[in-house]
């Protein structure tokens, strides 16, 4: 299996519905957030890049639902890079319920397609992905890519 970058997550009550388990956004907030620490964490150097000129466009997200969480679950976030082409990236990511037992359930697997661009709000254009995040990115790398 291809390695993973991972966040913990604990469930609070304010990302909860009324009837009690997880309100969807959530799920698109969370891959944001790993997302965020994987380039905090791994990649600093885009960080510095993104206060310059980059520009990571979201193009899509979707998540498959398959079992539903509540208030105080303890969560993984594992993301995973599924392409990698001269400018937009693809990441898969899984959420997976950390048992108490040690166990793990999978309960949501999402995807989400990003675009490296540069230049003024009004006249972004394409750009390479940086070489500093694909280096961060090769551990995470599928062997097909």
């Amino acid at each position: 299996m291809d390695s993973y970058f991972e966040i913990r997550h604990t469930v609070g009550f304010e990302e909860t519905n009324i009837v009690g388990n997880v309100y969807y956004v959530n799920y698109l907030r969370w891959q944001g957030r790993c997302r965020e620490m994987f380039l905090k964490q791994r990649a600093p150097e885009v960080l510095a890049d993104l206060q310059d000129d980059l520009k990571l466009f979201t193009l899509k997200v979707d998540c498959e639902f398959f079992a539903e969480i509540t208030a105080f679950d303890e969560l993984s976030i594992r993301m995973r890079l599924v392409d990698l082409a001269q400018t937009q990236l693809e990441f898969s990511f899984d959420y997976v319920r950390l048992d108490p037992d040690g166990g793990e359930t999978l309960i949501a697997r999402g995807r989400q397609r990003v675009a490296c661009m540069r230049g003024p709000n009004n006249r972004t254009a394409p750009t390479r992905v940086p070489e500093p995040l694909i280096r961060a990115l090769e551990p995470y790398r599928p062997a097909r890519v």
